[in-house]
């Protein structure tokens, strides 16, 4: 099972339904995904809580003044079926630099923007906007 697509899924449909917060298993991945979403503004914060089993991560949605989820799209780009790589240099711009794209490196989940500052590639995990 593909956890980091099942996260992106959650947040998707829990920004569709208006949540406030939506709760799910937690993983390293997922709160480096969740730091970076902090960072960028696109969620409000996320917390982890430790329980007996691998513990529970709360992700705090972020919405506009008109109600609207922050985040308009959120794509899974490399898959178990299909790993996508990326070259320092190739780190892709989404929609212009007003989106961003998330990549799993040598130093940890980073940026798009992060990455190519820091020179390294790494596998391009998902892109959104």
């Amino acid at each position: 099972m593909d956890t980091i697509s099942q996260f992106l899924t959650m947040i998707r449909n829990a920004g569709a339904a208006r949540h406030e917060k939506v709760d799910m298993p937690a993983s390293k991945v997922r709160a480096g995904i969740a730091q970076i979403l902090a960072n960028e503004g696109l969620i409000r914060s996320f917390k982890v809580a430790k329980d007996s089993k691998q513990g529970i991560m709360r992700v705090y949605l972020k919405y506009d003044e008109a109600g609207n989820h922050v985040i308009s799209s959120i794509d899974r780009v490399s898959r178990p079926g299909r790993r996508v790589y990326v070259k320092s240099d190739n780190v892709p711009t989404v929609r212009s630099g007003m989106g961003m794209s998330i990549l799993s490196t040598s130093k940890g989940i980073m940026s798009g923007k992060q990455a190519a500052d820091a020179k390294v590639g790494g596998e391009l995990l998902a892109t959104l906007w």
